[in-house]
């Protein structure tokens, strides 16, 4: 046995020898964790296209069919298909079909709405003046027993001077949702809230937020609607910062924003839960106009991006991360204001930075 060995390896020095005998544990390792690769990828590819397909436009009775023959289906290539290869090719083919199928599904502006998300804002513009049509100013008895109204307002950018961030909690303090609000003295303040529209009876689902069941929507509205509903009546935790920007920076990015609603007004866009939603949509608006701009993992995990925006210098810096936050709590604020006309300028009374 040692004499055919050497004997297939003579034309190798003895320090080539010593290579290939090293090399067969790594091409060992290496092959493995190509097989892993390969499996996960598949096993992905499978699971999101079956929820895509179960989460989709197609019949109610129907989906959950079509959703479990297609991953039913997606493993029996492989048992029945030789060789590994052509398998591997039918199986691409029908998960590239599934993906230009959904890539098809069009998002509306024509659904039985919600009737807080029923009429869409816009804005017209007038020289130095900017009029927002349809800001909602709900009147809440609980959070689902409200009246819907709205105002139109005209506002001048030249007295535009602040930008501030509400970060809100539900629940885990890993997620949060992001508003931003724009001050022109006065106690004017309009405030942007980035959200699923959904119909009348549909409930949020995390899940669904992937697969393009809800079209996108920017609430433009006072903050006696959008922050007293959470401080008030949803009971979740609101914290306010005001950003560090000069001004003509707050006004390209309030002008960012007023583009976007005016183009969800004549197209309509889907929500996405990891692409394209209140955080990451508001940091498209913000992105091209601050030099500090960066990706980073807490603008997946928004529940920090206040820590974030903080290191970014953004926030007040006369105080210790934990302190400001401890101090940017507004919920009492918001209790005790209610529905004062007010109720803006109370809850920022003493906060860091204002």
């Amino acid at each position: 046995m040692e004499c055919s060995l050497k004997s297939e390896f003579d034309f190798l020095g003895d320090n080539d020898m010593i290579k290939v005998h090293r090399a067969h544990p790594a091409r060992k390792i290496l092959k493995v964790c190509v097989w892993i690769f390969f499996v996960l990828a598949l096993f992905s590819m499978t699971g999101w296209a079956s929820l895509a397909i179960y989460y989709s436009n197609l019949p109610e009775s129907f989906r959950l069919v079509a959703a479990a023959s297609y991953c039913l289906g997606s493993f029996l290539v492989f048992l029945v298909i030789r060789p590994r290869r052509r398998a591997v090719m039918v199986f691409i083919g029908i998960f590239a079909l599934v993906l230009i199928w959904w890539l098809t599904i069009q998002p509306s502006n024509d659904r039985d709405w919600q009737p807080d998300v029923a009429l869409l804002p816009y804005a017209t513009f007038n020289g130095n003046t900017v009029t927002i049509h349809n800001i909602r100013n709900c009147d809440y008895r609980t959070e689902t027993d409200y009246t819907v109204r709205h105002y139109d307002r005209t506002f001048d950018l030249a007295k535009l001077h602040s930008a501030d961030l509400f970060l809100v909690y539900w629940g885990s303090p890993y997620i949060a949702h992001t508003m931003f609000s724009f001050g022109f003295g006065g106690g004017n303040f309009v405030c942007f809230s980035i959200e699923t529209r959904k119909e009348k009876g549909e409930e949020y689902s995390a899940i669904k937020g992937f697969f393009r069941q809800y079209e996108i929507t920017y609430v433009v509205a006072d903050e006696r609607d959008l922050v007293r509903l959470r401080t008030n009546y949803r009971n979740e935790d609101v914290y306010l910062y005001r950003l560090k920007a000069k001004q003509e920076t707050i006004q390209k990015v309030f002008l960012d924003y007023l583009r976007q609603v005016n183009r969800l007004k004549e197209t309509p866009e889907w929500y996405n839960a990891l692409t394209d939603n209140c955080t990451t949509a508001g940091r498209g608006h913000t992105a091209p106009y601050n030099p500090k701009a960066k990706l980073d993992w807490r603008l997946i995990v928004n529940g920090f991006v206040d820590q974030f925006i903080y290191e970014q210098q953004s926030l007040d810096q006369s105080l210790p991360f934990s302190e400001l936050k401890a101090r940017s709590y507004v919920n009492e604020r918001g209790r005790a204001a209610d529905k004062d006309p007010d109720f803006s300028l109370r809850i920022r009374e003493g906060l860091p930075g204002i």
